[in-house]
């Protein structure tokens, strides 16, 4: 037999009669609650987070361009080609899609979290085939007296109707869980930011390193042919006997080594294209061909001054203090579990033992239940929840703090390196300026007859090894220029930077 309808048969009258005192017991019970309730034992106090002031970097750090990278910095360098891989892979690469799919999951378990609070309403409809125990409460129904109204021992017992429940938030548990949810949520949404960064500037790398090798292959092969005519050259004068066969052996030996460079040149491109490939989530043959174009000017620029700045610009630091932000939140919940939780219960609709009475006037039944539950005795349960919140907010603190270090030695170490780089890049100017010298002097001498044109060729080689170690160079600036890209956010910029209030 249902418990609703046991309380129909067997609930006082004494107990109805004394409904008027209700509320004097109920503020009664909840002055006990309050007096009562379940102490904290095991909330520690909150992690320090680092300061914005000791975000900087060191006074002999500066580039000559300063600022920070716009929404499409890549579009910057002019370059079709790079602009369509990196818009292709930001549209189709599969680590977007999981980004997007982790924030469509918090958005769901936002609204999951919401709903407990709202009221809750269901419908029900329910049939009990009951055999009646004569030796229970229920026993004169056990009894076949059709006179008395008993026509058991068995019943048909129905039930149709609508219960509805509303939990009452009075201590802000349920808000603080939500709180905790919508921080979730926006920690996902800098972590897509922070995705759509590192594919952007990984894809701008690998391309301006298939770009770095296919210059790397046009100089090589200038020194290759360089090579090749000397080979001749001293082949010829072994066959007229002017010379051993050494220096034709050393010549060869120099025109393979070119050979063998150029050959891991170009399997270079080919691990890049596989990378840039895989990256962007195309098929074997759904990449399109890449162009030689010529290298651009490294796009560097190192603001003058990090500080909280840098928080706003960093998507991964964004989403890590969203992630902070929601553990306090989450402490609040803990918190506010000790206190009394109050809820109403309701029904509405017809209960009856027979199906042939249910929708008559006699059957119908209304419930209300406000409840009020306070925890005295949980075995510890409450305080080592409030433990564990405490924990885990102090340790996502401290994974925030390193970030946060970490961040800023990316941008110090990365603008370091730029600013040797462009010292380097000045001097090796310098010098394919004075190699070139000594090969237009050679090649001088060669049209004015006081120098053979083996002579004149062989002067080449210094100028184009020099131009090799320049492009070197110059591959090094533009990967690092796109490494500061993302050590300073890229273009993200958050409109509201969440601002940490431990509790």
């Amino acid at each position: 037999m249902s418990m609703i309808k046991r309380e129909r048969f067997t609930r006082p009258l004494s107990l109805r009669r004394a409904a008027p005192t209700a509320p004097v017991a109920l503020v009664a019970l909840v002055g006990c609650a309050l007096a009562g309730c379940a102490l904290m034992h095991h909330d520690g106090k909150p992690t320090d987070a680092i300061q914005p002031e000791q975000i900087r970097l060191a006074d002999d750090i500066h580039l000559a361009r300063d600022g920070w990278p716009s929404a499409r910095w890549w579009s910057a360098y002019g370059d079709p080609q790079l602009d369509g891989l990196i818009e292709r892979a930001l549209a189709d690469a599969p680590t977007m899609v999981i980004a997007r799919s982790r924030v469509a999951q918090a958005q769901s378990d936002v609204e999951l979290v919401k709903a407990g609070s709202n009221l809750q309403v269901t419908a029900l409809g329910a049939i009990d085939r009951e055999h009646v125990s004569s030796q229970g409460f229920l026993g004169p129904f056990a009894l076949n007296e059709p006179a008395l109204g008993f026509t058991g021992p068995w019943y048909t017992l129905g039930i149709v109707g609508l219960g509805a429940s509303l939990n009452v938030d009075l201590w802000g548990k349920q808000r603080a869980q939500v709180a905790a949810a919508l921080g979730v949520h926006n920690a996902r949404l800098a972590e897509t930011s922070a995705v759509e960064l590192e594919i952007s500037t990984d894809v701008a790398q690998l391309y301006y390193g298939i770009q770095t090798a296919y210059q790397l292959i046009d100089l090589l092969q200038q020194s290759g042919e360089v090579a090749a005519f000397s080979v001749q050259t001293h082949q010829a004068r072994a066959a007229r006997g002017l010379e051993s066969q050494t220096q034709t052996q050393e010549a060869r030996a120099t025109l393979l080594a070119v050979q063998q460079q150029i050959v891991a040149a170009q399997g270079r491109i080919k691990q890049f294209r596989e990378s840039l490939r895989a990256l962007s989530g195309a098929g074997p043959d759904d990449l399109p061909a890449i162009q030689p174009v010529p290298l651009p000017q490294a796009q560097a620029a190192l603001p003058s001054t990090l500080a909280y700045e840098l928080l706003a610009r960093r998507p991964d630091l964004q989403a890590m203090r969203w992630y902070v932000q929601a553990s306090f939140d989450r402490i609040d919940a803990a918190k506010a579990a000790f206190y009394p939780s109050f809820d109403i219960k309701a029904f509405f609709g017809v209960n009856a033992l027979h199906l042939s009475d249910l929708f008559t006037h006699g059957s119908q039944q209304i419930n209300l239940l406000p409840g009020l539950y306070l925890p005295i005795f949980d075995g510890g349960r409450l305080n080592a929840n409030l433990g564990g919140a405490r924990t885990a907010s102090n340790t996502l603190i401290e994974q925030y703090n390193q970030a946060v270090l970490n961040a800023v030695r990316d941008v110090a170490l990365t603008g370091s390196r730029l600013q040797d780089l462009d010292a380097e890049s000045q001097l090796q100017q310098q010098k394919v300026q004075a190699v070139a010298f000594a090969q237009d002097s050679a090649e001088a001498h060669y049209h004015r007859g006081l120098a053979s044109r083996l002579v004149a060729m062989d002067a080449r080689q210094p100028v184009i090894a020099e131009r090799v170690a320049l492009l070197d160079i110059q591959g090094q600036q533009l990967s690092q220029a796109v490494a500061l890209v993302k050590a300073l956010g890229g273009g993200y910029r958050a409109e509201a930077p969440v601002v940490l209030t431990p509790r």
